[in-house]
Parts: structure tokens; sequence; C-alpha cells
């Protein structure tokens, strides 16, 4: 129940740290926690209280600050419940640094190196202690720690290649942070795994520009929701 609890703790500070991060993308990441743990500017809030125009934005950010704490504390419970507790740490920060990133890439179009590298990190130590997520059919063919490596690897090579066909009309169509992300992603999950996450990505995404009667928009959401879908479904293989 406690990591439900800081679930939405976590959640509920989601909106506040994407403006943080996304606002200083260009700082160094020591710069970046110093900004968001020592605010240097306060606004009176008895000035703010009567200005009517900052008090609806104030009570919209509350509103999506709940509306994250509450998806996050789910989504905590999802992973308590369902996955190996040996590894549990590392499904939290898997879960709560891509969820931050769904937050900074809608609101910024980007997907900053101050949480895709950790997550290439993480996604590494978590194969080195044996990660369930990485676990092969043929384990001799194939081993944890090359299955993580192999899928970083092929989760960075994967969108390049497939940008070169598309080149020429969409020469944006991926970004450098999307690849990253999922170069990151591939660490944890693997070769053959992080292929069905870019496929559901792309169905997602064009559904979502379908939906929205747009062309462009941001690829990191949908990254995302095709990871969480994808690591849920393993629970039924």
């Amino acid at each position: 129940m406690s990591f439900v609890i800081y679930g939405f703790l976590f959640g509920c500070l989601i909106p506040y740290l994407a403006r943080k991060i996304g606002k200083l993308i260009s700082y160094t990441m020591g710069y970046v926690l110093l900004k968001i743990f020592v605010p240097t500017h306060y606004m009176p809030w008895k000035k703010l209280k009567n200005n009517p125009k900052y008090m609806k934005l104030f009570s919209r950010y509350l509103m999506r600050s709940v509306g994250w704490g509450i998806s996050t504390a789910a989504l905590t419970y999802i992973f308590y419940s369902c996955f190996n507790h040996q590894y549990l740490y590392l499904y939290i920060a898997f879960l709560w640094i891509l969820l931050l990133l769904v937050e900074i890439d809608k609101r910024f179009m980007l997907l900053p190196d101050i949480l895709t590298l950790p997550l290439l990190i993480l996604g590494f130590i978590y194969a080195s202690l044996g990660g369930d997520w990485l676990l092969t059919a043929d384990e001799q063919l194939l081993s944890v720690v090359q299955n993580s490596a192999f899928g970083a690897v092929v989760g960075y090579m994967m969108p390049v290649v497939a940008s070169l066909a598309i080149v020429w009309k969409h020469p944006d169509a991926f970004g450098g942070g999307d690849i990253k992300l999922l170069c990151a992603i591939g660490a944890w999950l693997g070769i053959i795994n992080i292929a069905f996450v870019l496929l559901g990505s792309c169905i997602i995404f064009g559904l979502s520009c379908l939906f929205n009667r747009r062309k462009i928009g941001p690829f990191g959401p949908a990254i995302v929701y095709a990871t969480f879908i994808f690591c849920i479904l393993m629970l039924s293989i």
C-alpha cells in the first residue's frame, strides 16, 4: 500500500517536474536538480490569489496534478501486484520515468537525455540481475545481458532505418529523443520485444493522429503506452 501512496505523491509532482525539466533542458543534470529542489523565485500568495487569470491556471494545474497522481498510483499498484518483487524498485523507477517523459514530451515535444540515459543505465542494471522481461526461450542462444545489449542496439537502429524510407518527405519523423527512448526500452525488454513495442507505438500514434485530425505530434507518449500495454500483455504469455 505504501507504494501506491508514493505513486500518488510522485504523480502529483509530474506536472511540476515536467515544467522545470522542460524549461532547463539545455542545462546540466546537476543544475536541473538544483532548480527542482531549491527554487529561487517565489510569488506572494496574497498577490496571486487576487488574480483571476492566475487562479484559473492554478485550478487547471491542480486538477492535472491530481489526475496524474491517481493515474500513477493505479499503474504503480498494477506493477506492484503483477511483477516480480525482486526487481520492484527497478520496475517502479522504470514506470515513473516513463510517465514523466510522457508529460514532458506532450508539453515541450522533447525527451531529455537526463531521463532517457538513466533509463538506459537502469535497463542494463536490470539485465545484470537477470530480469524477467529479458528471459528468452533458449537461454543458451542468447543470455539475458546479451538480450538487453542487442535490444538497446535494435531499439536505436530500427527507427533510424525506418526513417530512411521517408526521409525525403518527413525528415523529422523520428526525433533524437524518440530514438534514445526506444534504445533505453530495448535494454529493458530485449531484441524481439522492442520490435513489437515499435510496431505498437506506430499504430497508437497513427490512431491518435486520426482521432485528433493532425499529421504531427509527440511520438514519445505512443512509445510509452505501447510499452505499458506490452508489459502487461506479457503477464498472460
